[in-house]
């Protein structure tokens, strides 16, 4: 494993990133997460309408990691997860949601903004901690650019953190988590779905 090699990939990545809105309208909006079972990965994606956060569909996979747990090298160990139960959806999302950083990240390429390339699609990274970067009010700035905000979701709960993963603006990311943010939980709805669908995976797999 050539982390330097990595690196050179990760920046030849980060300048395809699009950090505009390149959707014209939401009507889905999906979110993925991952959770671990020994040495694999389980993925869980949840779709649901963007009106009324109602789950529309949900799916998983289950993929053998192949890759370490390195910080700001998550999207090589989780990606392959990730797409394997986006590429089982009927409902691709307009938007999707990933727990994980968009361009708030040292090399600007997060695994929102990873995993958006990859699919060619609208991603929104969300995070429970921060990688790095100073904190102005709200904002989150890295090399003196805006890339992300600090978001207080739920009164008393610690901060997520939201960046623009790949077209979708800075702007547009706050709102759409805003949007997606259902009391009593600190997540956005269709992530919070998908953390509990694969924890229920998990459950089972668990069990045997």
């Amino acid at each position: 494993m050539d982390l330097n090699k990595l690196k050179e990939e990760q920046l030849k990545l980060a300048k395809k990133v699009i950090i505009n809105d390149k959707f014209e309208k939401i009507e889905t909006i999906a979110g993925v997460d991952q959770t671990f079972l020994n040495e694999d990965i389980i993925s869980g994606i949840v779709v649901c309408n963007y009106k009324d956060l109602k789950s529309i569909e949900k799916k998983s996979a289950v993929v053998k990691a192949k890759f370490p747990y390195i910080s700001g090298f998550l999207s090589y160990r989780e990606i392959p997860a990730i797409l394997e139960a986006y590429n089982k959806l009927d409902n691709k999302p307009d938007v999707l949601l990933v727990d994980g950083n968009g361009i708030l990240h040292p090399r600007r390429i997060g695994m929102a903004s990873h995993v958006g390339i990859l699919l060619n699609t609208a991603t929104i990274g969300v995070a429970k901690s921060l990688i790095g970067g100073e904190k102005k009010g709200k904002t989150i700035y890295m090399e003196k650019e805006a890339r992300g905000y600090e978001l207080v979701s739920r009164e008393h709960a610690r901060p997520i953190y939201i960046s623009p993963g790949h077209e979708v603006s800075l702007k547009t990311s706050l709102e759409i988590v805003k949007k997606c943010i259902k009391f009593p939980h600190k997540l956005p709805e269709p992530l919070h779905l998908a953390h509990r669908h694969a924890n229920k995976i998990k459950g089972s797999l668990e069990k045997g």
